[in-house]
């Protein structure tokens, strides 16, 4: 990378950190294409890197001050990057242990009616979340999880650009993220009940 390279990149940052939204587009453009393809591989998910790369953008802006101070841009979002994807990854884990134990067998029986009660409202609102998604944004996203299709190939099949089916993707997965998060409170709260009764 040459030192001009260098220079013109810590001016960017410069800038952008004074408020300069052309330098922050500018340094976006430059490595949107490097982030996404490394979150990629670190997801397996192409609707996940995009999230990841759109998220570690809006950070920056919203605390585009601190930028003045970054030393390697591409090395700091990388780092953003992968803590994001692990942070993620972190969050659907504490989520799944907490739905396994509603429906975890065992020394449990005793309270076997309410456990059986809470496992089944458990169960059904993981599969209502994406059901009680708008049609459109139901379609596209069952089209991209459940048949692998990409966002130019939903295009074409609904006829629509790939710009509107990215939208619908990240409106879906906001409110898919809501949802299982506000669930999981819920869940945190019936087991520890449970656990009291015992």
């Amino acid at each position: 990378m040459s030192e001009a390279y260098l220079d013109r990149e810590t001016n960017l940052l410069l800038s952008a950190a004074q408020g300069s939204q052309a330098a922050f587009v500018t340094l976006f453009h430059r490595h949107k294409h490097k982030l996404y393809s490394y979150t990629l591989r670190l997801t397996q998910s192409e609707m996940l890197a995009e999230d990841v790369v759109q998220d570690v953008f809006m950070k920056l802006w919203t605390e585009r001050a601190a930028m003045a101070s970054i030393d390697n841009f591409g090395n700091y979002i990388f780092r953003m990057a992968k803590n994001q994807v692990l942070n993620h990854f972190k969050r659907v884990a504490h989520e799944m242990a907490i739905v396994s134990e509603m429906f975890r067998e065992g020394d449990h029986a005793g309270n076997n009616a309410q456990e059986m009660l809470a496992a089944r409202e458990v169960e059904q609102v993981l599969q209502s979340v994406v059901e009680a998604l708008p049609p459109q944004q139901k379609a596209i996203y069952r089209l991209s999880r459940d048949e692998g299709k990409s966002h130019e190939e939903i295009a074409g099949l609904l006829k629509i650009s790939p710009n509107t089916v990215k939208n619908h993707m990240v409106q879906a997965m906001a409110t898919i993220r809501y949802q299982l998060r506000r669930h999981a409170d819920s869940l945190l709260v019936v087991t520890a009940l449970l656990a009291l009764k015992k």
